[in-house]
């Protein structure tokens, strides 16, 4: 009997241990994006190797697993995996690792964290969602998009006095001799860096429309990333070779770029989406979404051990009012999501889990808004 309920208890435990594993993996790319421009490496450069060290990793898996289950590719299919490729692909990647070099890689990571606002007012200014304000989710959903932008506010202009943590003593930097991609702290760089981390999400929430509707029609995950990261690779590679003229920065040794790549694409594009999409199977999308504030604190520990970034005051106190909003919203699209769930057949709820992407990296629940409305909307006719 003890035994049974050790058992148990571990079977519970290994979705935490997991999910924290890949936020741990995701804070890890701050730092290999960092560590990789100051040594010079062309950023473009390197989202280019990330794409194909991804491709590489991605396609045995999708002809693997979904041989026998994957449908027909059609045109439809194929111009929509492009939009995706863009959109959550080449852009965000570029404007995102440009945020990061610009400004701290703990205020890049926290930025992310408005990702779940940001596709709210998307969502409704494409008629995809209601306000409801009439209802407590409609209103945790509002007041957690303002609260989110507030803290990016904060974030952005209001710095105050440095955070003193423990140090190890590391300083990864000083181990790599400087080559020009080093840019230094003002206050220009910082609103420039907030600019494209703020339209970084924008590309991202975009990016989850589309992916949602690409994914009703070709339900396959594996095989819908990499087609994905396909177009993505594409792109990059065009945009890389028509601006960046230094054919010397695609060369890759056993150093620092060869490693940020095959990190990037390998680990964080590849395996830990892997264990993502186990996790949203298993525990469903907000209990996966739960867990992204873990990489803005395992980012914030990382930067000023290992990469001598400071610590403020407007730092914390900015990211502590992204993740309340966080919440704030998953509270609000829980309570909607359990009070369709009351509504909708098991049938549909099935249908939902097919349609659920592996490389969404945010709030899922917000994506299967149109899908769960056609359906009941469907069934409300029939009746």
């Amino acid at each position: 009997m003890v035994m049974m309920k050790i058992c148990k208890w571990m079977h519970e435990l290994k979705p935490v241990l997991l999910m924290v594993i890949v936020q741990f993996c995701f804070a890890g790319i701050n730092v290999f994006y960092k560590l990789a421009a100051y040594d010079g490496m062309s950023l473009k450069v390197l989202i280019a190797y990330r794409f194909i060290f991804a491709i590489l990793f991605l396609i045995p898996l999708a002809l693997i697993f979904e041989r026998k289950s994957r449908p027909k590719l059609t045109w439809t299919i194929i111009f929509q995996a492009f939009l995706c490729g863009f959109f959550g692909g080449s852009l965000t990647q570029n404007l995102y690792a440009e945020s990061l070099v610009l400004t701290s890689a703990t205020f890049a990571s926290a930025m992310t964290n408005l990702i779940p606002a940001v596709t709210f007012i998307l969502a409704v200014s494409f008629r995809l969602e209601k306000l409801k304000l009439k209802s407590k989710a409609g209103n945790a959903k509002l007041i957690g998009t303002i609260v989110c932008l507030g803290g990016a506010m904060l974030l952005t202009f209001y710095k105050g006095s440095e955070i003193k943590i423990w140090s190890i003593h590391i300083n990864l930097m000083k181990m790599i001799k400087p080559q020009g991609g080093h840019v230094a702290s003002s206050s220009s760089t910082q609103i420039l860096g907030s600019i494209l981390a703020l339209i970084n999400c924008f590309s991202f929430s975009l990016w989850l429309i589309i992916q949602a509707k690409m994914s009703a029609n070709y339900p396959c995950p594996y095989s819908s990333t990499a087609l994905m990261t396909i177009m993505a690779a594409i792109q990059q590679v065009i945009f890389t070779l028509c601006t960046e003229k230094d054919w010397n920065q695609w060369k890759l040794g056993w150093n620092i770029r060869f490693f940020a790549s095959a990190y990037a694409g390998i680990i964080v594009h590849g395996m830990m989406i892997t264990l993502m999409i186990w996790c949203v199977r298993l525990k469903g999308p907000l209990y996966t979404s739960a867990f992204y504030p873990l990489m803005l604190l395992f980012t914030a520990l990382a930067g000023p051990l290992l990469i001598d970034e400071n610590l403020h005051v407007g730092s914390i106190l900015g990211a502590t009012l992204i993740v309340c909003g966080l919440y704030a919203v998953l509270w609000g699209k829980n309570k909607e999501m359990k009070k369709i769930s009351l509504l909708t057949p098991p049938k549909i709820s099935q249908e939902i889990e097919t349609i659920i992407s592996p490389t969404q990296n945010c709030n899922r629940g917000a994506l299967l808004d149109q899908h769960l409305s056609d359906k009941i909307n469907g069934n409300e006719e029939k009746v």
